[in-house]
């Protein structure tokens, strides 16, 4: 055999830099995931306090808590829930909210001990809430209340 024919052996061609972006967006890609799935996961006193997160968590919860006031006020239009269910569901979601919001467990609280926090502001919605549900007589408007339970969600800081 020639010597001549070792000039066409060769080493294999190199890879394209197209590999290595590649690569690299799907490492950062993983890393983003595990971020996002850390975060999302955090307890909301944990998420209170984090500088960046706050303001999207706060926002967030707002957009998801109203969103379930809706479903509520939906669910009463229909005629599933009475005024009392109604009630009691809409007090049960703002104090869940509260909760959230603030750390608080307004769940477990009287309007007394409410009225007497920093929870003071929602302390009307949670009483006519509360004549509702607990009231058989009562002439409240429901969707009023739902209306007034939204704005305390909305405007909580």
């Amino acid at each position: 055999m020639p010597d001549d024919l070792l000039r066409f052996v060769g080493g294999p061609p190199a890879y394209s830099m197209w590999w290595l972006w590649l690569g690299i967006a799907l490492i950062l890609g993983v890393l983003l995931w595990y971020a996002i799935v850390f975060v999302a996961t955090m307890p909301s006193g944990r998420l209170r306090t984090l500088p960046v997160v706050r303001t999207l968590h706060a926002r967030l919860m707002r957009y998801r808590f109203v969103r379930t006031v809706r479903a509520i006020t939906r669910q009463h239009h229909e005629g599933e829930l009475t005024a009392a269910e109604t009630g009691a569901a809409l007090s049960r979601t703002l104090r869940s909210f509260l909760h959230q919001a603030t750390g608080r467990r307004a769940q477990y609280m009287q309007l007394r001990a409410i009225a007497a926090s920093d929870l003071a502001p929602a302390v009307p919605v949670l009483a006519a809430l509360g004549e509702v549900q607990f009231d058989a007589t009562s002439t409240a408007d429901v969707d009023r209340l739902a209306a007034d339970t939204e704005d305390v969600i909305r405007s909580w800081t």
